[in-house]
């Protein structure tokens, strides 16, 4: 059995159900189970769920570059680590700035400054502390400005490995998204190698289309074998739409591409039988 233990963005599949039953077929899959934005979600229903939510975004406004941006992002950070108490979510999810519901920057930037990297670094600090004291992580997401996400600051898995790195603190990690990566930068397993020591958490996503491996360019099998030569033991996110809107095809799919070789041959013959 590989090291690291897979999940689902539950934003992203089942969708003709509510939230909190797409959560239940999630755990029923044997994943864990992601989600985005907590506000206007049932928290007591998604605990009753019994399933594992091990991601959830942090925050509900704010950016990490300038000063007033940053109060707000750690102000509402607060409010997010108390949601996170009540679903037991160990993991919190920022981005360089807050985005809107098409996935655009609320405070985009054409340019990063010197003093926006510090601001950011110093805010970041604040999460960690914050993060310390509940016991819970927050993460920050590379995201790509060629396809989803143009504008955000912050954004190349550079920004957020320089950024981390810079915090020093157990609290803050990366969220490595290798789908955003390949939009931006490629070489993904160099990245996770290079990013190892820092990723609280990966997400996945074939290129182009955002969907399920298998569905695009990226080799996930290979990226799979990287995971495992380099002792990867945390979270492996599939967040990404489900082709033909089969969502049970797509988490078979995501299974296989992130099991050893022989365990993938060995349910694919039992699929067959």
């Amino acid at each position: 059995m590989s090291g690291f233990r897979l999940a689902v963005c539950a934003e992203m599949v089942f969708l003709d159900l509510p939230f909190a039953e797409r959560v239940r077929r999630i755990g029923a899959l044997g994943f864990e189970a992601e989600m985005w934005g907590w506000a206007g979600k049932d928290l007591e229903e998604l605990a009753d769920t019994g399933v594992t939510i091990s991601s959830m975004t942090g925050y509900l406004r704010g950016s990490l570059g300038d000063p007033d941006g940053g109060d707000e992002l750690v102000r509402t950070a607060r409010l997010s680590l108390e949601a996170a108490e009540r679903i037991d979510c160990p993991r919190l999810n920022v981005h360089g700035t807050g985005l809107d519901e098409r996935g655009l920057p609320v405070a985009p930037a054409a340019v990063v400054t010197p003093g926006m990297w510090l601001t950011a670094a110093r805010t970041l600090g604040r999460l960690a502390e914050l993060g310390e004291r509940a016991g819970r992580v927050f993460t920050l997401e590379n995201l790509n400005t060629a396809v989803d996400h143009p504008g955000t600051p912050f954004a190349r898995a550079a920004d957020t490995i320089a950024l981390v790195e810079a915090v020093g603190s157990p609290y803050v990690r990366l969220n490595l998204d290798l789908y955003h990566a390949q939009i931006g930068e490629g070489n993904l397993i160099g990245l996770v190698e290079r990013a190892r020591p820092l990723i609280g958490e990966i997400q996945v996503a074939d290129v182009p289309g955002r969907q399920e491996p298998g569905t695009g360019e990226i080799h996930y099998p290979a990226v799979a074998d990287a995971l495992r030569r380099i002792e990867y033991d945390g979270v492996v996110g599939l967040e990404g739409w489900a082709s033909d809107g089969d969502s049970e095809r797509a988490l078979e799919r995501f299974r296989q591409a992130f099991s050893p070789a022989g365990e993938a041959e060995s349910k694919a013959e039992e699929a067959e039988t």
